[in-house]
């Protein structure tokens, strides 16, 4: 394989057109096609799909389009590298942030960090569901990505930062500052769907006390359920760092949920099939430390090892 052809095959997959790809790429359309078709050829497989429409990637296609950005993200990662022995740390370092999480609380303080200590260096942050950013993780897209973890997949290396306690988030008739399982099992609630590690702990938590969520609906945007609960229609639980977002946005009210407490691990998770650059490590050093300083309480600290 070309690395050349590489990168034009993952330009025509991104851009979905050879035409519109041959104009990004500064090629004539003709001599892109041919390369396609040598690759094909190197592959003795069909990776695109040609129509009226546009290209898009085979089963083969898709495959080979993850692992040809792994292997183009790692040549760049090597060229870096070496470009920045004895010199001033510089490039781009993505982290990944599952939305609702205390990440959030990280950010700006990272940000300022990285400006401060590592001024060469550009952060790229990506806001999306936890699974995804696992995938992003294993396909070389992202570097790093903070989320809520308890069991994560092949291929993932999870570092715990901290635990955080679940609350019932809602407006109306406060219940206390504290508010038992089976009581939020007569509650009408806004939950995420069930792919989520916040949904998964809850759904998990009602099946061990044989208890049924009385679920009116599923929101994943935060401005959504943001409006839902500030209409009183329902409540939600979520993370204590969201649930304390949200009531600043609902003017409602927040009780840490008892009988049992339930407590969700936020973690640092990268792939295990690939090192971190150098910079990305100089980042990830700067992460680590923030998040393990001292907290507001309720937060149970878990220290790296």
């Amino acid at each position: 394989m070309n690395l050349r052809r590489l990168k034009y095959f993952v330009k025509i997959v991104d851009i979905g057109s050879l035409t519109q790809a041959a104009e990004v790429l500064h090629i004539a359309q003709p001599a892109l096609s041919q390369q396609v078709a040598t690759l094909e050829g190197e592959m003795n497989q069909l990776l695109l799909i040609r129509s009226k429409r546009g290209v898009t990637p085979t089963e083969a296609g898709k495959i080979l389009y993850t692992h040809a950005r792994t292997i183009l993200r790692q040549c760049e990662q090597a060229q870096m590298a070496v470009n920045n022995v004895g010199q001033t740390l510089r490039g781009q370092v993505s982290i990944g942030l599952a939305p609702g999480t205390a990440a959030a609380s990280i950010t700006i303080p990272l940000l300022q960090a990285v400006r401060a200590e590592l001024p060469d260096i550009q952060v790229y942050l990506h806001e999306n569901s936890g699974t995804l950013l696992n995938e992003r993780l294993i396909s070389g897209q992202l570097d790093m990505a903070v989320l809520y973890d308890r069991s994560p997949g092949a291929g993932i290396i999870s570092q715990p930062l901290f635990k955080e306690d679940l609350f019932l988030v809602g407006t109306g008739d406060y219940p206390g500052q504290s508010v038992e399982l089976a009581q939020v099992a007569q509650m009408q609630l806004y939950l995420p769907q069930d792919y989520s590690a916040v949904r998964k702990r809850i759904d998990e938590a009602f099946t061990l006390r044989r208890l049924s969520a009385n679920i009116i609906g599923e929101i994943e945007s935060a401005s959504m359920l943001a409006a839902a609960i500030a209409s009183g229609m329902g409540a939600t639980v979520l993370p204590e760092s969201a649930a304390r977002a949200l009531v600043n946005q609902t003017a409602g009210w927040i009780a840490k949920i008892t009988a049992p407490g339930l407590t969700l691990p936020l973690s640092l998770n990268q792939c295990a099939c690939r090192s971190l650059t150098p910079q990305a490590q100089a980042v990830r050093e700067l992460l680590m430390t923030l998040a393990t300083s001292p907290v507001p309480e309720r937060r149970e600290l878990m220290l790296a090892s």
